[in-house]
């Protein structure tokens, strides 16, 4: 699903947080974002999702993107008295796909029939992850989709990104872990100052990781007597 933006812009009163973002997403192919904590990466995917009004175009192709779209935000809203298996069958609703064979596809083997607000934070992540898989979307944005998951975890939502590339779907992620973008994306992105600054390609991922490394630690760790 090929999605084009334009000249996005999002301001909270006179704290303009994103400035004039331009943007271009092919099918089949998966992206990272990074940037410092505050640079507006949620906020980015906020507007991309239709939660947030913004300024500039977000043309997708085919239709709306909101309608097509699996976001997994960095903390997935969960209401009260709702067990994992009702908040799938809720979001597959939401899509109007079936809602058979849960447990078959419980690839996470979590506690279904347990309040969903009573699992642990890697859990609840995982659950929210299946739940959008589960709508069969065509483009999907996943916000710190690794945060306080297990290796073995881990290394299953890196296969279930690539089988995502496989089945041509388009996958926009943001993570603080840059070993996980490194393994799945085909191009980085960084935002900075409220536009993005570089567009970064396989070949330059290892210069993007050093660079990242030099600009965090710099001499910081020379103030500290180990």
């Amino acid at each position: 699903m090929n999605v084009e933006v334009f000249q996005l812009t999002k301001s909270f009163g006179t704290d303009e947080v994103l400035k004039g973002i331009d943007l271009n997403f092919q099918t089949g192919q998966v992206y990272g974002l990074v940037g410092q904590n505050g640079a507006g990466k949620t906020t980015l995917f906020n507007c991309l999702a239709g939660l947030e009004t913004h300024g500039g175009n977000v043309i997708a192709e085919g239709g709306r993107l909101k309608d097509r779209l699996g976001f997994l935000q960095t903390e997935p809203y969960f209401p009260s008295r709702l067990t994992g298996r009702e908040y799938l069958r809720l979001f597959c609703k939401a899509r109007g796909v079936p809602d058979e064979g849960l447990d078959t596809q419980n690839v996470f083997d979590l506690p279904l029939d347990r309040y969903a607000q009573q699992y642990s934070t890697g859990m609840k992540k995982k659950l929210g992850l299946l739940a959008v898989l589960l709508q069969r979307n065509e483009f999907f944005i996943l916000d710190e989709p690794f945060n306080g998951v297990d290796i073995h975890s881990a290394l299953l939502i890196t296969e279930i990104i690539q089988r995502l590339k496989n089945e041509k779907k388009t996958v926009l992620i943001s993570s603080h872990i840059f070993s996980t973008l490194k393994d799945t994306c085909d191009i980085i992105h960084v935002l900075d100052g409220g536009n993005i600054t570089e567009i970064i390609g396989k070949d330059d991922f290892e210069r993007l990781e050093r660079d990242m490394a030099a600009f965090a630690i710099g001499n910081r760790l020379d103030a500290i007597r180990f």
